[in-house]
């Protein structure tokens, strides 16, 4: 019960004193001073303990072992966010139970022009065309270098957004580059092939290509588990040839997925949206989960599923792990409803467990459709 008036108490003064602020200011900026406060609060214990006594929920049926790492709760924070690996020592006591860095590539790259960040307030999404800003692989490793982490890190790695990435080879060569300068970095890996924002396009979604950098990736010595990061706008037959390739290659799992350039849908209530930029939030949940119980159905528990798209409750994330999620990711949702939606959504999974039946999140997974309300 305190739990729950504490949480009820932090989503009111954030969404109607917090809010406000910063949704009357440039989305980037706010970005900006949030990842400052955020490294600030993670440098000493003091804040840490402090920010973890506001925040933080845990109960032992949400814990779970997958691929030798250990993850105290389902809930992660989506690589976009912490482009540069700046907000690891704070985000256990913010109560996620894991977090992806980057997209880190293989050389710094400045993104794209500004503006590139929107808000689409009535659809509860965020239109994206950050171009995968970040410092490169070397800056990033020598941060992290031999650094010890309370939850699991992702490292997300695409390839660099410049014209000089656009042909094949020297693509796959960027990828390689940030892999091996990341081999040492974090507890699992993730090679995103599905940022819209880019030279080219998605280049390797184009399952010869794919090919062709998973068995470059393959000659790279690593424990580290690798998920293949997907875009929602994929067709069932481009899935099941992506599918197909990674039977043959070291990659076990996916995730479901990236942002969506479809704008022609129902989900999108909000006028005058850029044409460019990918699309993050509700507009994308329905592919996500859509992808997620596809990916499922043909295979299995034989790749994990991080679920990321749309998650604004617990409900919103059950969804995705009876679909076949292990896991799930989030930043919109935290956007909108603040950060105490991660104790929000991990108490209420510990309540819709109970009401199924399950003794831990692991026996949901695949389960089937969301218990009824």
């Amino acid at each position: 019960m305190v739990i729950l008036i504490r949480n009820k108490l932090l989503h009111f003064l954030y969404v109607s004193t917090l809010k406000p602020i910063y949704f009357r200011r440039d989305p980037e900026e706010v970005h900006d001073v949030m990842i400052q406060i955020g490294e600030f609060l993670g440098r000493y214990a003091i804040t840490r303990n402090i920010t973890s006594l506001v925040f933080c929920f845990t109960h032992p049926m949400l814990e779970q072992n997958i691929f030798g790492m250990h993850f105290s709760n389902p809930i992660g924070l989506a690589a976009g966010f912490d482009k540069d690996a700046l907000l690891t020592d704070i985000l256990p006591s913010v109560g996620f139970g894991f977090e992806e860095i980057g997209s880190i590539t293989g050389e710094p790259c400045q993104g794209n022009p500004k503006p590139r960040l929107w808000r689409l307030k009535r659809s509860r999404s965020l239109v994206v065309y950050y171009g995968l800003k970040n410092e490169g692989c070397e800056k990033v490793s020598a941060r992290l270098h031999q650094k010890k982490f309370k939850i699991p890190i992702g490292t997300n790695i695409a390839k660099t957004n410049s014209p000089g990435t656009v042909e094949t080879t020297a693509g796959i060569s960027d990828y390689v580059k940030a892999f091996r300068q990341l081999v040492d970095v974090g507890q699992y890996f993730t090679i995103n092939i599905s940022c819209p924002n880019t030279f080219g396009g998605e280049l390797f979604t184009e399952p010869d290509r794919l090919d062709q950098l998973l068995s470059a990736i393959d000659l790279v010595p690593t424990k580290k588990p690798i998920f293949l990061k997907l875009s929602p706008d994929l067709k069932e037959e481009q899935l099941e040839a992506i599918l197909q390739i990674c039977k043959h290659h070291r990659v076990n799992g996916f995730i479901c997925s990236n942002l969506t350039k479809i704008r022609d849908t129902e989900k999108i209530n909000d006028e005058a949206i850029p044409s460019w930029g990918g699309i993050s939030g509700k507009a994308v949940e329905d592919l996500s989960n859509a992808q997620i119980r596809f990916i499922y159905k043909k295979m299995g528990n034989e790749y994990a599923i991080i679920g990321c798209g749309g998650i604004f409750s617990a409900e919103d994330a059950y969804v995705k792990i009876k679909a076949g999620a292990s896991l799930v990711q989030l930043i919109t949702g935290m956007i909108f409803e603040g950060p105490q939606l991660i104790s929000e959504i991990n108490r209420g999974l510990v309540q819709l467990l109970k009401k199924d039946g399950f003794q831990s999140i692991v026996e949901a997974r695949g389960a089937g459709k969301l218990h009824p309300q």
